[in-house]
């Protein structure tokens, strides 16, 4: 068959993708979404005309309002769908094969698509410091720069340029135009577009998006010489934006500024918080002036944004050179969601406490309670390997061995009674009339040593579904009792995954930000209802790959290599 092709500029890899890992109640702070805006909105559109939705939008008030809050004419104003559109259209319009478009790096990544799509060349100018590097954009000038792009504040750092920036940079280039991307400037100190507007070459590009709180409308504009304005609205079609878009978009215009005003306020509050927390964890946050703060973690990156989308808080993690090992984190703009953001941040990068599932975790329990199970299911005929076992802790609900080999004995179409199950089970066990039950088999999985390193740094707990005299004759036998300060067993909580054993551990330690390292999905699950970090870990000789893709899809925030890994991620 012949492969249909897209043309050369084309890259599929470049398509933006959302987040796999969603679930409800999820605090995305990974978008840069704004505020909230009222439900009034929606009640007055339903009031509409339905002409609205029949005709071709008519963007010609918007296109008025915009001009009238900027000081210019309607020709001097484009409404496109956000700023990305105008973006796209600025690119389509000036660049092609040939011709350069100047840009700091990092920044706003659709730049750089844009211009490849427009066939047009990337310049790249290191942006590392709070200060614009102005001198390093005049010196990269040349006979082929067409576009000169200018995010204020950046995305994705937050940093600014200054008025005498962007007049500068527009001097050394009057035969380019001068981007300058105002998409957040309603969380800045300074708002340049009024000034920059008596400079020719310069457009500025806003957006409704952010501040506004209307991203799912899609609204944005571009503002600059009716010439240059021409010249993109030839650029593109001709209705961009939906015509309910555009109806909402001059609603939250005339009405929305005492809740925008607000909401600045807050994030600005946020801003100064969540800069100085992040500083205290041992971070390097960038001064902002957006509605997001953007932190360079270094190796911690990876696990700290894995750890917050662990406890439902997402974050934007970068891997792309300039910037790999940097965060950036959305502000809510709301008190609960940034008291569940700085608890999140606390737990996964200070936590107070360790917990431990023991079986598969501190206990090496394949020759003793899995065997009991395989010996417990055979004495009713039935055969029960040890990859059954394995699949039924993955399949979930499975903290409780004597209901899991009740389980899989009546896969098998054998019925019976769980306290005959249990009788038997415990009999082979724990042992009878003098014999040594399976459990003499058991094994310390960790160290003494390591344990005693990790309990020197935070106190330990252990939660698991074993009776409570069993639990704790393995620890004692083992010399690990000294080191756990707390040990939630079966007489004392409802059984994983429910979260409650979990947070009386908590409770008994007396802290509230912990991690937990478990073995099987029950474990990750009781973690994050706890709101404690899940970590997990593959049980000696289980199958790696299917265990540590549960785990995952459980929500761990990492899977352990092994125990000593944790040490590490406590540096």
């Amino acid at each position: 068959m012949t492969a249909v092709l897209p043309q050369s500029r084309i890259d599929p890899t470049w398509a933006y993708e959302e987040p796999s890992r969603m679930r409800a109640g999820v605090l995305r702070l990974d978008r840069n979404e704004g505020l909230l805006p009222s439900i009034d909105a929606l009640v007055e559109l339903a009031q509409a005309d339905p002409e609205l939705l029949r005709c071709y939008p008519d963007v010609s008030a918007l296109t008025a309002l915009l001009a009238a809050r900027s000081g210019v004419g309607p020709d001097r104003v484009l409404v496109t769908a956000g700023a990305d559109e105008a973006i796209d259209r600025i690119c389509r319009a000036f660049l092609a094969p040939g011709r350069t478009l100047l840009l700091p790096d990092p920044s706003f990544e659709m730049l750089d698509q844009y211009a490849a799509l427009a066939g047009g060349e990337l310049v790249r100018v290191p942006w590392s410091t709070d200060a614009f590097p102005t001198d390093e954009f005049v010196r990269a000038i040349d006979e082929r720069t067409a576009v000169i792009a200018i995010v204020s504040p950046n995305n994705p750092t937050g940093g600014v340029a200054t008025l005498a920036d962007v007049e500068r940079i527009a001097a050394a280039a009057q035969n380019a135009l001068v981007l300058l991307d105002h998409a957040y400037v309603e969380y800045a100190n300074d708002d340049l577009t009024r000034a920059v507007l008596d400079i020719p070459n310069v457009v500025v590009a806003r957006t409704l998006s952010k501040a506004w709180g209307l991203a799912g409308c899609r609204v944005g504009y571009a503002i600059g010489t009716a010439e240059i304005i021409a010249v993109l609205r030839a650029a593109g079609g001709p209705y961009p934006v939906a015509g309910l878009s555009v109806v909402l978009a001059a609603r939250q215009l005339e009405r929305g500024a005492a809740e925008l005003a607000k909401h600045v306020a807050r994030v600005r509050e946020e801003r100064g918080a969540l800069t100085q927390q992040l500083a205290s964890l041992g971070l390097s946050p960038r001064q902002s002036q957006a509605n997001f703060v953007f932190v360079e973690a270094g190796t911690r990156a990876r696990f700290c944004a894995a750890g917050l989308a662990a406890l439902g808080v997402l974050v934007r993690e970068f891997r792309r050179p300039a910037i790999a090992g940097a965060l950036r984190i959305t502000l809510p703009g709301e008190p609960t969601g940034f008291a569940r953001l700085t608890q999140a941040l606390d737990t996964v990068l200070a936590p107070e406490a360790i917990v431990f599932d023991l079986d598969g975790v501190l206990a090496d329990v394949r020759a003793s309670q899995r065997a009991a199970m395989i010996a417990t299911a055979s004495s009713y005929g039935v055969t029960v390997t040890m990859e059954d076992i394995e699949r039924a802790l993955r399949s979930g609900d499975a903290a409780n061995d004597w209901i899991v080999t009740q389980r899989l004995i009546a896969a098998h179409g054998v019925a019976t009674d769980l306290a005959t199950v249990t009788t038997r089970y415990q009999s082979l066990y724990l042992g009878t009339d003098g014999s040594p039950g399976l459990r003499e088999r058991e094994r310390a999985i960790v160290s003494t040593t390591m344990l005693e390193r990790l309990a020197k740094r935070l106190p330990l707990a252990v939660v698991t579904g074993r009776p409570r005299d069993e639990a704790r004759w393995f620890l004692e036998r083992e010399g690990l009792a000294p080191l756990v300060r707390a040990v939630v067993c079966m007489e004392d909580a409802a059984r994983k995954p429910d979260p409650a054993p979990v947070r009386l551990a908590l409770t008994r330690l007396g802290v509230r930000r912990a991690w937990m390292v478990g073995n099987t999905p029950d474990d990750i699950r009781a973690a994050t209802g706890a709101s404690v970090v899940p970590l997990g870990i593959v049980a000696p000789g289980d199958d790696l790959t299917a265990t540590a893709a549960a785990l995952t899809d459980a929500g761990a925030a990492r899977v352990l290599d092994q125990l000593t890994d944790l040490e590490e991620l406590l540096t």
